[in-house]
């Protein structure tokens, strides 16, 4: 390849540089095929560790990405042309090199493989890619088959063979449509910088594995997501996925949530089927923190059931499953009326059918204003009324004593 060429090859690669300088924890690969006459000889790069392990002519080094590049401008001396390909998670970008010209553009990998991404060279263009598509239930997917397959996999939604298990086709549609009600919300959170996700009582994580690959791949954010989860095994599983997935935007810490103090600023605290009170710990963290969004989909409810009581409802409430239900509605009630108090504009939808299970709502909390003492004196007449001390009024006055 002539001199000016690869000069202009070098300006290219200096701007990748520069890239991965800033997003390095979703960098995947990077991916050379030079060619002469009718050989080619191909080249792969992994992250490890802030710096690529290239491979290329039966010899691998760990280099940092200055010197990889600088490698590559001088092995392109010696050929008529290279393809390479620089992949993100989400995103790659392809640069075709020849003595004729150099030209760099993006390719759009949410419609395609990544091991359609990898054979990529200069003798192929995107108009060869197959586009993966599913019609699976007539749904426009927001987590699509194709481009997800790796994240469905391993959350054990997709089998080997790139096909929806059976039985799991209802849980893939209640991770999607739990992305859908957030998708949203993630619009409002703040641009050009990232987005730090804490997910309390994460268990082994699944949605969080689900909203790291849509926020990445698809709407193009960063984000960095912590786990917090009292059990170490299920700890263990989900960093194991990640490392699976290679998602190093993420950690995970065996704590328990009331124990946790963030070292950076939290912009969303999840809880997703938190029991009980662990549900309030949850939120009382995202309140402490001053979480810009709280999303909580509590589940089993037993606390409020031993303690209200409502003289005008007496002769109701004799049933059991009506004091049950009732101590449900009252449970959720006033954790979305503790959150208008303390200054959030306050939704609250059913996250999945009411057929599948009655624990079924989502309470999405975004900060919009300072605290409202309206709120917290009606809050406070209900706990009076009602003979209530909820769990999230105690966990909020430990923080603040």
């Amino acid at each position: 390849m002539n001199k000016q060429n690869t000069n202009k090859l070098k300006l290219f690669l200096m701007g990748l540089e520069n890239r991965f300088s800033q997003d390095c924890l979703i960098f995947k690969q990077i991916n050379t095929s030079f060619i002469t006459g009718l050989k080619e000889f191909k080249g792969i790069g992994l992250y490890n560790n802030g710096n690529i392990n290239y491979n290329f002519n039966g010899k691998t080094e760990s280099l940092t990405i200055n010197r990889l590049f600088e490698n590559i401008i001088k092995e392109a001396e010696n050929y008529e042309s290279l393809s390479l390909i620089y992949s993100e998670r989400g995103s790659a970008i392809l640069i075709l090199a020849d003595n004729k010209n150099v030209t760099m553009k993006n390719i759009d990998v949410n419609t395609i493989k990544d091991e359609e991404i990898k054979n990529i060279t200069s003798k192929t263009t995107s108009n060869n890619i197959n586009v993966a598509t599913s019609t699976l239930l007539n749904r426009d997917y927001y987590v699509k088959t194709g481009s997800a397959d790796a994240l469905l996999k391993e959350i054990g939604i997709m089998s080997k063979d790139g096909k929806i298990k059976n039985d799991k086709i209802r849980k893939y549609n209640q991770i999607d449509h739990y992305v859908e009600l957030l998708d949203g919300i993630l619009d409002k959170l703040p641009k050009h910088q990232i987005i730090n996700i804490l997910d309390c009582g994460c268990g082994k994580s699944y949605l969080s594995f689900v909203l790291n690959y849509y926020m990445t791949e698809v709407k193009r954010k960063k984000c960095h997501f912590i786990g917090l989860d009292y059990s170490e095994s299920v700890i263990q599983s989900s960093i194991s996925m990640a490392k699976n997935l290679n998602y190093r935007n993420m950690e995970f810490h065996a704590i328990d949530i009331k124990n946790y103090v963030p070292d950076k600023h939290i912009n969303v605290v999840l809880s997703l089927h938190a029991c009980d009170t662990a549900t309030d710990m949850a939120l009382a963290l995202g309140i402490k923190v001053n979480s810009d969004v709280i999303i909580a989909v509590p589940c089993c409810h037993k606390e409020m059931l031993t303690q209200y009581s409502y003289g005008p409802f007496k002769t109701i409430l004799k049933q059991g499953v009506f004091k049950t239900r009732m101590a449900d509605i009252l449970t959720d009630g006033m954790r979305s009326l503790m959150l208008e108090a303390k200054g959030y504009d306050v939704s609250v939808v059913e996250y999945i059918s009411p057929l599948e299970t009655p624990k079924n709502l989502m309470i999405r909390a975004i900060k919009t204003t300072t605290e409202n003492d309206k709120a917290m004196d009606e809050y406070i007449s209900l706990m009076s009324s009602l003979n209530i001390y909820p769990a999230l009024y105690s966990f909020l006055n430990e923080y603040e004593m």
